[in-house]
């Protein structure tokens, strides 16, 4: 009769040392989106949510139980491995960070002091499969079915592309307001009751 053997645990496989960088993300303590020091290097980052905007209420947490979204800071060169997590990469992970406060508080319907963050400077190699991981482990709302918030203003002559998904339910962002809505709130907001009653709580 056969057996199934499983592999040995190699704590230096690529997904292994993704989970302890995502673990040590999760250990960190919340602090104001954005922080209140600037801080060097480039690394992950997860935003959560303590307001009272109906659709996020399965996520909405004062413990950062849950994120409502999750990104990465890689600057040039940190993709090739340059460096170390902080040394001569400038302040790409606190940069990022600034650029989504400033997309809340453009939004006209959300609170910037409804946000916190926690943040994790990394060595850049490790950045891209940290990421992955959080967003596989957590299906953030704001990395899938509701895209967008973390996108930059598009370039002359793209105005012709959709308006993000984020941007049709938080209107406030001035590029934003002059691309295309393709989708209306409530089929935005449909879809994302559905993902958060089937990705929460399992």
């Amino acid at each position: 009769m056969s057996q199934n053997v499983l592999p040995p645990f190699d704590p230096l496989d690529y997904e292994n040392i993704a989970r302890n960088v995502v673990a040590a993300l999760l250990e960190r303590p919340l602090s104001p989106l954005p922080p209140a020091e600037p801080f060097g290097g480039a690394g992950i980052y997860g935003i959560y949510y303590a307001g009272q905007f109906h659709a996020y209420r399965q996520v909405a947490s004062p413990p950062g139980d849950w994120p409502i979204y999750v990104g990465k800071a890689v600057p040039p060169g940190g993709r090739r491995g340059e460096g170390n997590a902080t040394e001569g990469l400038g302040q790409p992970l606190f940069r990022r960070l600034q650029e989504h406060a400033d997309s809340i508080r453009a939004a006209t319907n959300l609170t910037l002091a409804d946000f916190t963050c926690r943040h994790l400077t990394v060595q850049p190699v490790w950045i891209g499969l940290a990421e992955n991981v959080l967003i596989r482990r957590f299906r953030p709302v704001w990395n899938t079915v509701m895209d967008g918030f973390g996108n930059h203003p598009p370039g002359r002559g793209r105005l012709a592309m959709r308006r993000p998904r984020w941007d049709i339910i938080h209107p406030g962002r001035a590029w934003a307001e002059r691309l295309t809505a393709r989708e209306t709130p409530e089929q935005i907001l449909r879809q994302v009751a559905e993902h958060l009653a089937g990705g929460v709580d399992n």
